[in-house]
């Protein structure tokens, strides 16, 4: 063997290390198998172990790790099977492995990477056939949903005024169409891109909390004859606050009518189109021109790895497609992906997916949302059964919002901002916060695949348990 090269990094003993980073591994796994009792916070060695200079020598490998680790057991994570907070993934195991055997390979799929860029291509078109989307879906893997959603609405911008690349909005007024409770990325989105976030047009939405497709029209023929260019109608396919499902059909026919991209920002909810319990509520999806995916959501991926489904890749390569000394382009080579996407260097995070299907399959995957979307409903019930909660949305995906109602004298916003409070504090469960209508509430999102029924009914349970506390001793008297 030869010898290492001086001012080289190599990892003393690192077999044995490797060992002991799969026992701490394996030991995070089964923690999070079941519920624990509560959550713990930092104590004083986290605290003082989190304040230590920057390290000027080596230390040993297998020490450093149990400190991480220890770290992370007090940190907020989203695997645990009673997290209902944010949307977020449950770190599938074979995703975790995937993370290190990608990292280890340190692939860079920016530039035309060989099998790697053959097993991105692969992945996407499995996803696009997932969910139901266009026949032989193109795209790419982003880092995130606002990516995802930043990237196509950068195709649609030079769709919509060619040239604007390179020339910029040349006094041109622009518009992007959505929601009333599409997701911030849309807003941010414009803002980047020089439409400006008073540009968004927040479309009035119905008794299904849907974007109205007539309002969404009446818009954009508005805004062409005051002379200002439509870009995008944004679709959402699982608002983060209720789980609501624009009509999708209806938007589809909407767009061609009118000559107007549709985008899909499917981040949280587009996985349920897989399943029979839910895919009714995405008919139409397949004539849009783009969908996110975010599969460090309900695909139950560790984070991050964002999919972009595109009808037309083309669309893509006229937005960002560029010829610089740096990356070579030689006579007949395939364009580089990094000519179809905002990032540069990006790791193969691909490869978490890919291996998500080939190991689980996609029938197991879909079974698993759909049981998800059994358990929000179980939530539902138990709910409407009981006559201190009241269910304030009716359940579309796996979203569910509901309010304690306190005795007669307490205002019910006041008791339910605090009982959010005492929730966080106590730990046995996390839900979020939420504004439902002006109406303070309590929302949970079940996108875990380890959460069973006995999680979903301890919803009830600890609502009911810190409901009654709260009313009993005042707002200001629970921690």
């Amino acid at each position: 063997m030869s010898e290492k090269p001086a001012g080289s990094l190599p990892l003393p003993g690192r077999a044995d290390v490797l060992d002991h980073a799969a026992e701490l591994i394996l030991e995070t796994w089964r923690s999070f198998d079941a519920a624990r009792a509560g959550r713990p916070m930092p104590g004083e060695r986290h605290l003082a172990l989190l304040s230590e200079p920057l390290p000027a020598d080596p230390s040993d490998a297998a020490p450093a790790l149990d400190a991480a680790a220890d770290v992370l057991d007090v940190s907020l994570t989203q695997a645990r099977p009673r997290f209902f907070g944010w949307i977020g993934g449950s770190g599938l195991e074979i995703g975790v492995l995937a993370d290190a055997l990608m990292a280890s390979h340190d692939v860079n799929i920016a530039l035309s990477s060989g099998a790697a860029t053959l097993l991105e291509r692969q992945t996407v078109c499995w996803t696009g056939e997932f969910v139901g989307f266009a026949p032989g879906a193109d795209g790419l893997m982003a880092a995130g949903g606002t990516v995802s959603n930043l990237t196509a609405l950068t195709a649609a911008r030079e769709r919509a005024l060619p040239g604007s690349r390179h020339h910029g909005l040349a006094n041109h007024s622009m518009a992007l169409y959505c929601s009333a409770e599409a997701h911030y990325s849309v807003r941010r989105a414009a803002e980047v891109l020089g439409i400006g976030s008073a540009g968004v047009r927040t479309i009035a939405i119905d008794g299904d909390r849907r974007m109205d497709p007539i309002a969404c029209a009446a818009a954009i023929d508005a805004d062409r004859r005051a002379g200002v260019v439509p870009v995008a109608v944004v679709a959402t396919a699982g608002t983060t606050l209720t789980g609501a499902v624009d009509d999708l059909a209806a938007l589809a026919e909407l767009c061609a009518s009118h000559e107007v991209w549709l985008h899909v920002d499917g981040a949280y909810g587009l996985p349920a189109a897989a399943t029979a319990l839910a895919g009714h509520l995405f008919a139409g999806l397949h004539r849009a021109d783009s969908a996110t995916v975010d599969a460090h959501k309900w695909l139950y991926l560790p984070k991050a790895c964002s999919v972009l489904l595109v009808r037309d890749r083309a669309a893509l390569e006229t937005a960002f497609t560029h010829d610089e000394s740096y990356i070579p382009h030689s006579g007949g080579e395939e364009i580089h992906p990094v000519d179809r996407t905002l990032e540069y260097s990006r790791p193969l995070s691909a490869l978490k997916l890919w291996l998500a299907f080939r190991v689980h399959g996609a029938r197991a995957i879909a079974a698993a949302i759909e049981r998800n979307l059994r358990q929000a409903r179980l939530l539902a019930d138990l709910i409407r059964a009981d006559p201190r909660l009241e269910l304030l949305v009716e359940p579309q995906l796996s979203a569910v919002c509901f309010r304690h109602l306190p005795p007669p004298h307490v205002p019910a916003q006041i008791h339910n901002a605090a009982l959010a409070e005492a929730i966080a504090d106590d730990g046995r469960i996390m839900l979020a916060a939420a504004t439902v209508d002006g109406v303070p509430c309590l929302r949970a999102c079940i996108v875990n695949h380890r959460t069973d029924e006995n999680d979903v009914r301890a919803i009830v349970e600890v609502v009911l348990d810190l409901g009654e506390r709260v009313a009993r001793t005042g707002p200001q008297a629970v921690s």
